[in-house]
This record gives C-alpha cells, structure tokens and sequence, in this order.
C-alpha cells in the first residue's frame, strides 16, 4: 500500500454531537443548533516592474461567527439585543467553540468581542418546522486555540 495513513485515521472522524458551544462563563449554550466561525482574507495586489506576474501580500482578515438557536425561552442573548436596540449601545459577547476528540482531546477556540454584525433574527416563525434565531457576530479579537484535538497512532 502506498499510503498508509490516507486521510487520516477514519476511527477519529467527528460528527456534530462532538462539538459544544459556550458562553465566556464556560456555560453550554444547549438550545445551539449549529456554530460556524470562519476567516477572510483581504489580500493587497500588486505588481512589480520587469515581472508580468500579479502578486499579493497578506493585508487584513475578518473573523466571523454564526450560530443557529432553538427557541425555547427567551434568553439573555435576546434580551441584550432588544436593550441594545432601545438604547443603541451594542452587546458584545465572549463565546467558546468546542470539538471533543474520541481519546478525550479537545479542541477548544475562544472568541472575543463579538457583536452582532449582518441580519440577525428577531422572531423567525414558520408552520410545522422548529423556531429558531439565527445569529451573525463579528469577532473583534483573533480568536485564540486554547487546546488542540488529538489521535493515539496504533
């Protein structure tokens, strides 16, 4: 066999019930449906003489997060939102995202500053399908790997 590690160890792999989503005070926000956080890039062109080339150099980077809540009482996510609305003074929130490993590793990134960016649901009601608030935030902090997942090679 060519390759004997291929894509890794399937034994490992990971579905969602292996991850969690917290608040900054470590507690689990247990209505989350899903949370996604993702970077991007905006890179600088350029170009230089005697090089018909096209370049790019790394120039800044957005960090975004959202999360898809199950409505099953109101919280305190809401209610800041609603208070931030009357007052305009904006919430900003310190979440945890978390992925358990099958040997009991865990990959664990801490986000910081996030406040609401983009659409985010206030009432989302649909007949015969479950309630739920989506949410954009915009990540101010880079977000930090607090630990990383792990696989025992046997």
């Amino acid at each position: 066999m060519r390759n004997e590690r291929a894509a890794g160890d399937s034994r490992h792999a990971r579905t969602g019930k292996d991850g969690a989503f917290y608040s900054e005070d470590g507690v689990l926000l247990a209505t989350v449906e899903q949370f996604t956080s993702n970077v991007n890039w905006n890179n600088a062109k350029y170009s230089v003489l005697g090089d018909a080339q096209e370049h790019e150099t790394a120039n800044t980077f957005a960090v975004n997060l959202t999360m898809s809540q199950i409505v099953v009482e109101d919280d305190e996510f809401i209610e800041a939102l609603m208070e931030a609305l009357e007052t305009q003074i904006m919430p900003a929130w310190n979440f945890q995202g978390t992925l358990l490993g099958r040997n009991g590793s865990e990959e664990r990134v801490v986000y910081k500053e996030c406040i609401p960016s983009g659409q985010v649901d206030i009432q989302n009601v649909a007949v015969g399908d479950v309630i739920k608030r989506n949410w954009n935030f915009f990540v101010n902090r880079p977000p930090k790997l607090q630990s990383l997942l792990t696989v025992d090679r046997a």
